[in-house]
């Protein structure tokens, strides 16, 4: 890690004064645990409200799915993005009506499109014949969308190739879904999560042009294009600002469908929560595996299957702050577990000041999103991450 980036500014990232609040509030706790600022979802929400006042958010609840946000998220009017049958409980029981859920997994079990449709949902993705076959049986007339093969390149944690279908594909599943009696609403796309290339979304909407001009040749008008998520949190390589995403994705829909362009949804999830959340971690370890060796180790009492597995190939670099002062060394940062794979960065040198000792906290920054949700149940006896809302 360069020496610039253990002097980021903090404020850059937090307030002095949120700091401050995060400090006093978890200096009794027993690390490692998440605070999430709920005032920073809800300024987030409505950047995304303010920057595209063109679209229709469904909040992708895999992200971070604590009922607290949620519930703000609703009191702010968002719709819902959910993967399976419990994300559609919780969400019913928190009160969400079923009009504002999309079910968004394309992988799904045909008893589990039955549950959603008897509980009211009547949206719904698709990219596969199989699953195509279910919906029409189990939900017969709902609406139906279409997710697309795209590329990810430029996204620090890439979505393609398990999900979406070639264009050809979809263009037979969509002419299908008339003669079974669904809807064949629109199509969905995901250009990958933390993309800074904003001219994947370009490549995919022309995809969905080709496709939308190819099915009203049959008499099918497509109403609608799902623009998944992929828009930035702040981690230590910076992304641009949302304002740019928002002008240049405009700019794309507009160049290929007009000013009367179809419904727009979005599915973000990292960006509205992403950067209301810190991690508070503990030092358990420093150490040297030779005299000669030229990086220390330091191993915090979290790690990949605590909360932290988009470490995985070190594709998101988070910013860790420090409050110590001190010579600046690179460092190795693994986690606590008996697991050769629970290192955090290895190739990718962390800076921090000679004088941190163990015992000592360090804050783990924009970690709102996929963590909490990502920790494992109970590897070597650890429980999930606590989190806790201010």
């Amino acid at each position: 890690m360069r020496k610039e980036q253990y002097d980021f500014p903090l404020d850059d990232f937090i307030s002095v004064e949120d700091f401050g609040r995060i400090k006093e509030f978890s200096k009794d706790k027993e690390t490692p645990f998440l605070i999430v600022d709920l005032a920073k979802v809800e300024k987030m929400y409505d950047a995304l409200v303010k920057n595209m006042p063109f679209v229709k958010i469904y909040y992708a609840i895999k992200a971070n799915p604590l009922d607290e946000v949620i519930l703000t998220l609703k009191e702010k009017g968002s719709n819902f993005d959910a993967a399976t049958t419990y994300e559609i409980d919780q969400l019913l029981r928190l009160g969400v009506p079923p009009e504002k859920i999309s079910y968004g997994n394309t992988i799904k079990k045909e008893k589990d499109i039955a549950y959603a449709y008897e509980k009211g949902v009547r949206l719904f993705v698709t990219d596969s014949e199989s699953d195509l076959m279910k919906i029409a049986r189990r939900a017969p007339g709902s609406r139906v969308f279409f997710r697309l093969l795209t590329e990810s390149d430029g996204a620090d944690w890439p979505l393609s190739r398990k999900f979406g279908a070639h264009p050809d594909i979809t263009y037979e599943m969509i002419l299908q879904a008339r003669k079974l009696g669904l809807e064949p609403y629109g199509l969905s796309f995901h250009v990958g999560s933390q993309q800074r290339d904003i001219g994947q979304w370009d490549n995919a909407l022309s995809k969905c042009k080709y496709l939308f001009e190819a099915v009203a040749l049959q008499g099918i008008k497509l109403k609608m294009i799902n623009l998944g998520g992929g828009f930035p949190a702040k981690y230590l390589s910076p992304a641009n600002e949302l304002e740019t995403y928002a002008h240049e994705i405009l700019r794309f829909i507009q160049e290929d469908f007009g000013e009367e362009h179809p419904e727009i949804i979005i599915e973000p999830g990292r960006s509205l929560t992403a950067d209301a959340g810190i991690i508070v971690t503990e030092v358990i370890m420093i150490s040297k595996k030779a005299k000669l060796n030229q990086y220390k180790w330091v191993y915090l009492d979290i790690g990949k299957f605590g909360g932290l597995i988009e470490t995985l190939d070190e594709c998101i670099k988070y910013p860790i702050y420090s409050e110590k002062e001190g010579y600046e060394e690179e460092v190795i940062l693994a986690g606590p577990t008996c697991d050769s794979m629970d290192i955090l960065y290895e190739d990718h040198k962390y800076v921090f000041p000679n004088t941190l000792k163990e015992g000592e906290r360090l804050y783990i920054l924009t970690t709102g999103a996929y963590t909490q949700s990502y920790s494992s149940v109970a590897f070597n006896g650890i429980p999930p991450l606590k989190a806790y809302v201010i």
